[in-house]
């Protein structure tokens, strides 16, 4: 019953990942793009909210790209020490997810306390576009819940020695 639950969140995750991912990297090159065309070909016509979107495309993608590094396994963890004493595997790469777990558990209520915060701060805006704060805010316990859901299906994996959550080996 776990497998089929653990299945679910798995392949959701990623198309959330995915898909939020692809899109937002979109609009911000787009916006990029166009302003830059803008500048060159008439000199003094540019979008002036395309650096606040960029940089809040910059925020997003590197708390979504966390959980996406989790699920490929690419998050910073202890790698030289097991591959010396491989006795070590085991104990580090679960002191690495223990880890994880913890910061996800603080992201979430940190998060949740900062999200609060702009969402009662009605002057709490974005420079040029006046997007309420909080829908950034929002990305820290979001980014919390899904590390720590994906945290414990990669602690199943390394333990069971299953690769993937299908049941495939």
């Amino acid at each position: 019953m776990f497998i089929k639950i653990f299945k679910k969140i798995d392949r959701t995750f990623a198309k959330i990942e995915e898909w939020s991912l692809f899109i937002t990297v979109i609009v911000a090159l787009c916006t990029a793009m166009a302003n830059v065309i803008l500048r060159k070909v008439t000199n003094d016509l540019s979008l002036y909210w395309s650096d606040e979107v960029v940089r809040k495309v910059i925020y997003f993608s590197t708390y979504i790209g966390c959980v996406a590094a989790i699920r490929n396994r690419s998050l910073i963890r202890i790698d030289a020490l097991p591959q010396m004493l491989p006795i070590l595997r085991r104990p580090l790469t679960l002191f690495s997810h223990i880890a994880v777990l913890l910061f996800s558990i603080v992201m979430i209520y940190l998060g949740s306390q900062m999200t609060y915060m702009m969402y009662m701060d009605k002057y709490a805006r974005t420079a040029t576009l006046q997007i309420p704060e909080y829908f950034f805010y929002a990305v820290l316990p979001i980014m919390g819940v899904m590390m720590f859901f994906r945290t414990l299906i990669v602690m199943r994996e390394d333990w069971t020695g299953i690769k993937d959550i299908t049941g495939d080996k």
